[in-house]
């Protein structure tokens, strides 16, 4: 299927078309057609250019979306609304359409529901607009990403291609933010074009989604690694009668014994899709063992820098998509095509003027039986260190409970060694339950480091 997304946008919803929901309403395709056609008006208007975008409903957020790609606009797209967020962009943009004033700017179009709209036919566009998403770069301002419809719309083909036979007639709820590359594809931009309801809201907490799991036959779920790992001891890692019927998750890799916790109670394993804003979706897999291999997407190119195991990338959602790309991620390439996963090649640093990459060295301590998860970040009180903060598994943790925090710190140094010297080890461990993640499901060296600040 082809430009699946492309040919929604020029044609519309149909009038029957259940836009989206929430548990006292719903919006069909011709209300949304009107609510579209009212906001396009208003946009066709103005000579403002870049129009930041954001609103915490999905449906409202969808009908900005559509009004100003049909406009011509460029769509910006923050991380949030955060005061110190807004402010690093307003160089970024001319104009705000929002479901709330944001900030001083030269135009702003409100978005609201209204139900007294005129029924309209669906905007007839001239060009259409793109899309600039925000990410952290390295040097931690944020970067720009613009994105054209045509990328968008090769990865809503291609997800529709790839997992349709798996959604019959689904709806789609979400527990990931619309306003990120992963949120604005699966809850929004995807089910539009194949015209599957999506909430309108999204989903903070498990009662909520338990809530729409018992009074709706076919869900999809949207959510990320932080939220899936978290999930299972909210239910009581209880199997649940109700399940949804495909669940993803993006952000980040899933541990193993996480996505193993979720099949418990959903039984069936999350997909996880590998991909970034940059580059768009790499690759997808089920965590059926260890060490899951991941499965390139169709019209997606792999290999491996013979020089350092890098990632490289040819794609369609790229650019140049004949063009290869070399990625931060070390890889090891099957016969088949598909991958591992081993870990991320930049942050190096020193510690004691020898140079070492804390993705590898927390790759290694991922790899001890004890481990479930890990986290090193440099420390810099009371002098330069590295600290470790560590998620047992089961036998970890009965092996803490048995002979102590000083045997766990030395089996895992003696696993260390093989790899790294001993004066580059890590000086600080701390054993949390989870590692800290923020809002989008990241994990920062600030909240890590956080951690060894009680002694």
């Amino acid at each position: 299927m082809t430009k699946l997304l492309l040919n929604w946008l020029t044609n519309g919803p149909a009038a029957q078309q259940l836009i989206s929901f929430d548990h006292h309403d719903i919006m069909t395709g011709s209300l949304f057609c009107a609510h579209v056609t009212h906001l396009h008006n208003q946009l066709s208007q103005s000579d403002a250019k870049r129009w930041l975008l954001a609103a915490q409903n999905s449906d409202l957020f969808a009908a900005g979306l559509c009004a100003a790609l049909l406009a011509g606009k460029q769509v910006v797209l923050p991380a949030n609304t955060q005061r110190g967020t807004l402010s690093q962009l307003n160089h970024e943009f001319d104009a705000i359409i929002a479901d709330k004033p944001l900030c001083e700017a030269g135009e702003f179009v409100s978005l609201k529901k209204e139900l007294s709209l005129p029924a309209a036919n669906w905007p007839k566009a001239n060009t259409l607009g793109e899309l600039v998403l925000f990410t952290s770069g390295s040097s931690g301002q944020p970067k720009a990403i613009t994105k054209t419809l045509a990328q968008l719309d090769a990865e809503v083909s291609i997800l529709e291609h790839t997992f349709a036979q798996h959604l019959p007639h689904c709806s789609v709820v979400s527990t990931v933010s619309h306003q990120h590359i992963y949120g604005l594809l699966f809850k929004i931009l995807w089910p539009l074009a194949a015209s599957r309801a999506f909430l309108s809201e999204q989903i903070d907490f498990p009662e909520t989604l338990s809530y729409y799991l018992a009074i709706m036959p076919n869900l999809c779920l949207i959510s990320s690694p932080a939220q899936l790992t978290r999930l299972p001891d909210a239910l009581d890692n209880q199997p649940q009668q109700r399940t949804p019927s495909l669940i993803f998750s993006s952000g980040g890799p899933l541990n193993f014994e996480s996505a193993q916790a979720v099949k418990q109670c959903f039984k069936q394993l999350p997909i996880e899709v590998f991909g970034s804003t940059e580059t768009g979706g790499i690759a997808y897999r089920r965590q059926h063992q260890q060490q899951q291999t991941w499965q390139p997407f169709e019209r997606v190119n792999v290999n491996a820098d013979p020089h350092d195991g890098a990632l490289m990338l040819q794609s369609v959602y790229l650019d140049s998509p004949d063009t290869w790309v070399k990625c931060d991620d070390k890889i090891e390439l099957l016969e088949n095509g598909q991958f591992r996963l081993l870990h991320r090649l930049d942050r190096i640093v020193k510690i004691e003027e020898k140079r070492l990459s804390l993705a590898q060295l927390e790759h290694l301590l991922q790899s001890h039986p004890f481990v479930s998860d890990a986290a090193v970040t440099v420390l810099e009180q009371p002098r330069i260190m590295l600290g470790a903060a560590v998620c047992l598994n089961e036998l970890g943790r009965q092996t803490l409970k048995d002979e102590g925090k000083l045997a766990i710190n030395t089996a895992l140094k003696n696993h260390l060694l093989s790899q790294f010297e001993r004066i580059t080890l890590p000086k600080r461990w701390r054993y949390p339950n989870t590692l800290p993640l923020n809002s989008q499901g990241k994990r920062t060296s600030a909240d890590i480091a956080a951690l060894f600040i009680h002694d």
